[in-house]
């Protein structure tokens, strides 16, 4: 059995501030040469690891002209849902997305947190589970998400999901799990998404984790413009066999990225960080989060401010926070 593993791809019709070429262009082109690779590696089922869309609400016609390469594929695929994917963190919105569309239309199959299914070929049998994002992924029942049970009827068991997990610890206030705190799981593979870097391939105790990096790249860190996007293909039989594959169409960061606006937006997220820590110097981290989003909460309720402006304000606080982060491991 072979698997093909790509996550990340946030599919937006717009240009993100940090690209310089046709971002919506280059995307497909890179959905059309995973369809190529797909062929040619003769992939029996493909995985996609959430944040399909940049957005839950994209327009209709992009999703159209991304529904009709992903029909190219033709192979089953199983995704979960990321944190773009969703409205308010909350999978159950799943229904009023783009990617509950999809799934509507049978292009692609959601597994649902806490559910698995149960592929096979040429005697190969695996129990794929999914953990789509939500709120709490890496909080203190991360367990939950990143620990799945063996299955003695299967041959392998593979855990999909969109969560922030690293091989090793990260900045104080954004939220993660640990590889060494899930050795334990009963997946022998590991799919995550999420974290747009990735830290590749990991093997402990006869275990795999994975994570390939975003499959688009939509910011200016220095570490995105000296990444190149991989997919992931697995072939299992007796053993397990993983390659990293590098997407051939991608161009150089340096000729589609521009980190001329970053400046600016890193001295204000620089600022935002430091407020971020003084309250963290007085109180718990976690505690300081909540108060900040109970004080937006609070002027959106009394002023009338629509929920979608509410929950873009919490969104934005939040990833300006992580890409400082980001920006502040890799220098």
């Amino acid at each position: 059995m072979k698997l093909l593993f790509f996550t990340d791809t946030h599919i937006r019709g717009t240009n993100p501030r940090s690209r310089t070429d046709d971002y919506y262009s280059a995307l497909k082109t890179k959905f059309n040469e995973i369809a190529e690779l797909i062929n040619q590696h003769q992939v029996d089922y493909v995985l996609h690891g959430g944040d399909w869309f940049d957005r839950p609400d994209i327009s209709p016609s992009i999703v159209r002209e991304f529904a009709i390469i992903i029909k190219k594929f033709n192979r089953p695929v199983y995704t979960v849902a990321g944190n773009h994917d969703i409205f308010g963190h909350n999978p159950d919105t799943l229904s009023r997305t783009m990617l509950g569309l999809l799934e509507g239309a049978e292009v692609i199959s959601v597994v649902r947190s806490g559910s698995s299914v149960n592929l096979e070929k040429d005697g190969v049998k695996v129990k794929l589970y999914g953990n789509s994002y939500d709120f709490d992924i890496d909080g203190e029942n991360f367990r939950d998400y990143y620990i799945v049970d063996k299955d003695p009827d299967v041959s392998y068991c593979i855990n999909m999901v969109h969560g922030m997990l690293l091989p090793k610890q990260f900045i104080e206030g954004i939220k993660y799990t640990l590889i060494e705190d899930i050795v334990d799981t009963g997946a022998d593979i590991t799919l995550a998404g999420h974290y747009h870097t990735g830290f590749g391939i990991m093997k402990i105790n006869e275990k795999y984790f994975i994570n390939p990096g975003s499959t688009a790249r939509i910011s200016a860190l220095k570490s995105e413009i000296a990444r190149i996007p991989e997919v992931v293909v697995i072939e299992l039989n007796k053993n397990i066999d993983i390659r990293m594959i590098k997407l051939q169409t991608t161009l150089p960061g340096e000729q589609v990225l521009n980190r001329e606006h970053i400046e600016a937006e890193y001295d204000r997220t620089l600022k935002l960080n430091q407020f971020f820590r003084s309250m963290s110097s007085v109180r718990d981290y976690e505690q300081a989060r909540i108060d900040i989003n109970r004080i937006i909460e609070e002027i959106a309720s009394s002023e009338g401010i629509e929920d979608r402006v509410r929950l873009e304000t919490i969104r934005r606080l939040e990833q300006a926070r992580q890409n400082f982060s980001e920006e502040e491991v890799n220098e």
